[in-house]
């Protein structure tokens, strides 16, 4: 244990490197947190400094902000316990579980009048999941859910009041966080601490699923790959140590520089409540307290921003606060007290802004969301004339009364125009913007151990390792019920006589399930619009609106497309386009319909689980809903791709916001089970390896056990030759000749009796890997494809389309006989006949 001696002298080192400007670490963090006296004193100086220059770098130098709201405590119950909370209570306790809508749109209303810009809404973490009166009004009001409560009421605010919603429901899920950005320019849910230790029994966190600290942090992290202006922070001295309080610091500014998402950090200080089980915990002490908030300015850095409640101090101590480097202090209401801490009334905004003044600072009003983020991909493009009423020209508020305005555009269309003028046959174009997403800021933690392939047997190339026999004999017996070790030990063989023997017996169950012909699509591929905010690393296809290559093609000129397609003898158009953020969830449905209107015998493959989820989540309607919408516009199968690989690890090293594997399954089985069959995919061979492989296929399997709507599986080689990824060093160049044959041929085998055909990638394979996969499980080519544009845009040199002789010449090459096929392998002669 540290002497007081030695206390102070670390905590003087600390503030010294702090002073110096220098990067500090865990302990040296630490130290400023216990900062008292003189040390506390120099440790502020340097958080104001800090502030102040990132106040000057912002354009609002010597600015203090704060947001004029309503509260709006939609319900006070909860399924989590914490014990220092007088806001959750029991059903007993309340007229009714939830407020009702016009009691919601009365205190919206009321805000209004009195020049609030923001609503705020405050609720408990999923009541319904605890309390069954929160469940039964829930069902009897017509919703399914609490968020889903608070996204209808969301809209009625926007809508008939003006005020901005910033939401604070607790803990959501990715699928939860997507549905409600557009209807909310910002939410948030405090982080609290990162200390395990207190959900244990006898602390603060006992009996509160949702104060997980892991659980906490995923939410932010899913904000931030969804880019949502988030708000989060500290409460400080619920009974969290110095380490405990360091390492939450930290993640927060782990997290902030991951993915800049975090607009906001407050530093909350604990207040004792009677009632409470912690009513007997002293308050934290006001040096503790400033230390705190001058730490996080440190760490967080100047263009943070540092909030902490002006209420929860008297008056006069808020003058401390702003010396300790805040720069907001959050919201304040003219009309509803704070509801988490009644017993602290808000101060006059007047007296406020004196003391700001004293402090050499102007107090401003702001909106939920601060300037930086008030701007696509922050801003849902549906907010965004909400957000213009209430800006001013710097992004802080004006001084106006808010007005509701239609929060969905008037006609509900697909406003999509060609951005240039030469679509008309082709939307590629050579050469790239220089402005592309290839920067990594770090590393992301081990992964550099997966660019290799795992280590191989190395006893010779000449024999068979004895754990690749047994694999072998188990999957002649039952391929589908391969355990995880013998199909690891199948997908990693060596090349040579042991690679070979997998591909055989791939090949031998081809035949059995499918004989050897080999089948090919006459399609067109319709990329919509290459404009995307998702962020996906490997991707070189996505550009921003201002980028000179960016496009979104009309109706008209999808429509002309699909009537083009026709006349060269398609029986399918493939539609996927980017993730873009201005296109209403309607286009989907008004794309579908426009190829449909033009050419009703074509078969319309469209919309990858991300892109059903973008429509779920700018619609309102469920995932069930949107997807039997889209049946009815003319939907008749989708693309099984954003599946990459299905393990959150690996995708989130890949991209930013693409969905989860949980939604994407959610996705797949939901359409298989209304009548629409997807195709299923995995990308491979960039920061992954053979476990991941062996992994996805099995979730495929299971899948199709329990749906059986995938038509096929189809593997993607990573391209890697322009891939942001690849070119920041993280990623390996695509997998190896070996790697591509003991995929195709391990789906093959694993797959076998569930999903009858496995497709190859013809535009990611040469000529000759080509005709190795064809004789090693393979039975089908996928189209003739006709403006394939992804992968080429990644770098594949194989070419972007093929006629009929071409793909036939590839099975003849390999030994085997060719015919066409439609979307879902009838024999398309037989059907047009």
């Amino acid at each position: 244990m540290q002497t007081e001696v030695g206390i102070s002298r670390a905590v003087g080192r600390a503030v010294a490197r702090a002073e110096a400007g220098k990067t500090l670490n865990g302990d040296e963090v630490q130290a400023l947190l216990e900062a008292r006296g003189d040390h506390l004193d120099r440790l502020m100086s340097v958080a104001r400094r800090v502030r102040d220059a990132g106040l000057e770098a912002a354009g609002r130098p010597a600015t203090v902000t704060y947001s004029r709201k309503v509260f709006i405590p939609l319900t006070r119950l909860c399924r989590d316990r914490c014990h220092y909370c007088t806001f959750v209570t029991v059903p007993g306790k309340l007229e009714a579980p939830f407020l009702s809508p016009d009691e919601v749109m009365a205190i919206a209303r009321r805000g209004a009048e009195l020049g609030c810009k923001e609503a705020l809404f405050t609720l408990g973490d999923r009541p319904e999941d605890r309390w069954p009166e929160a469940k039964a009004w829930l069902e009897e009001a017509g919703y399914d859910s609490t968020l889903e409560y608070v996204r209808a009421m969301s809209i009625r605010v926007l809508e008939e009041t003006g005020l901005l919603p910033h939401l604070n429901p607790g803990v959501m899920s990715w699928a939860e966080m997507s549905r409600l950005k557009p209807v909310a320019p910002s939410m948030g849910m405090m982080l609290e601490t990162t200390s395990v230790r207190l959900t244990e029994k006898g602390h603060a966190h006992y009996k509160s699923p949702d104060k997980d600290p892991a659980t906490r942090l995923r939410v932010l992290e899913d904000a931030g790959r969804l880019s949502i202006p988030f708000t989060t922070g500290l409460l400080i001295g619920i009974g969290e140590d110095v380490v405990e309080r360091a390492e939450s610091i930290m993640e927060l500014r782990r997290i902030a520089r991951s993915y800049g998402s975090i607009q906001e950090v407050i530093v909350q200080n604990f207040r004792a409540k009677p009632d409470t089980a912690m009513r007997h915990v002293d308050d934290v002490g006001l040096e503790e307290y400033l230390a705190a908030i001058a730490t996080t300015r440190v760490v967080m850095g100047p263009a943070m921003r540092i909030q902490a409640p002006p209420n929860l101090v008297d008056l006069a101590e808020c003058r401390a606060l702003l010396d300790a480097g805040v720069d907001d202090f959050g919201g304040i209401s003219p009309l509803t007290p704070d509801h988490v801490n009644p017993e602290r009334p808000w101060p006059d905004l007047g007296r406020l802004a004196s003391l700001c003044s004293e402090a050499g600072l102007t107090l401003r009003e702001r909106l939920t969301a601060h300037p930086p983020y008030l701007d696509v991909p922050w801003l849902d493009p549906r907010l965004r004339g909400h957000v213009d009423a209430l800006r001013d020209d710097d992004g802080l508020a004006r001084d106006v009364l808010p007005v509701g305005l239609p929060w969905q555009e008037p006609d509900g269309g697909f406003r999509a125009t060609t951005g240039r003028a030469d679509l008309h046959e082709s939307i590629d174009v050579d050469g790239r913007t220089t402005d592309r997403r290839s920067d990594f800021d770090e590393v992301y933690g081990d992964w550099s151990v997966l660019r290799d392939r795992v280590g191989r047997d190395q006893r010779g190339p000449e024999r068979i390792p004895s754990d690749l026999h047994a694999a072998l004999r188990a999957a002649e017996v039952d391929p589908a019920g391969l355990s995880t070790q013998h199909a690891v030990s199948l997908m990693t063989a060596e090349e040579g006589p042991a690679l070979e023997a997998v591909t055989e017996l791939a090949d031998q169950l081809r035949r059995e399930a499918v004989g050897d012909l080999v089948t090919y699509v006459v399609n067109r591929n319709i990329n919509f619009t290459n404009i995307c905010y998702t962020g996906c690393r490997f991707c070189a296809f996505a550009q921003r609106k201002t980028d000179a290559d960016a496009y979104t093609l009309s109706l008209d000129e999808i429509a002309n497309r699909a009537r083009i397609a026709v006349k060269v003898g398609a029986t399918e158009v493939c539609m996927q386009g980017g993730i873009d953020p201005e296109m209403p969830g309607t286009a989907y449905f008004d794309i579908a319909r426009a190829v449909k209107d033009a050419e009703p015998s074509l078969h319309v493959h469209a919309f990858s689980p991300m892109e059903v989820m973008n429509g779920v989540a700018r619609t309102g309607l469920s995932l069930t809903e949107f997807l039997i919408a889209a049946k009815e516009a003319g939907v008749d199968s989708l693309p099984g791709t954003a599946a990459e690989i299905l393990d959150d690890d690996i995708r989130w090293v890949l991209t930013k916001g693409k969905l989860p594997t949980s939604a994407w399954i959610d996705v797949v089985t939901t359409a298989h089970r209304i009548g629409l069959p997807t195709t299923s995919t995995m990308m491979y061979g960039h920061v992954d390896h053979p476990g991941h492989w062996v992994k996805h296929l099995q979730v495929l399997a299971g899948i199709q056990k329990d749906t059986g709507g995938f038509t096929e599986f189809v593997p993607l080689p990573f391209v890697h030759q322009s891939s942001p990824i690849y070119l920041a060093g993280v990623a390996r160049p695509g997998p190896t000749a070996r790697d591509n044959r003991a995929v195709h041929a391990v789906a093959r085998i694993m797959l076998h009796g569930l999903i009858p055909n496995i497709q190859t990638s013809w535009v990611k394979l040469g000529p000759e890997l080509l005709s190795q996969v064809l004789n090693g499980g393979v039975n089908d080519l996928g189209g003739t494809l006709m403006e394939e544009t992804i992968s080429r845009m990644a770098g594949s040199t194989n070419g972007s389309r093929k006629e009929r002789a071409e793909l036939e010449a590839m099975a003849h090459a390999a030994g085997r006989p060719a015919r066409e096929r439609t979307t879902l392998y009838a024999n398309v002669h037989e059907v047009v006949g």
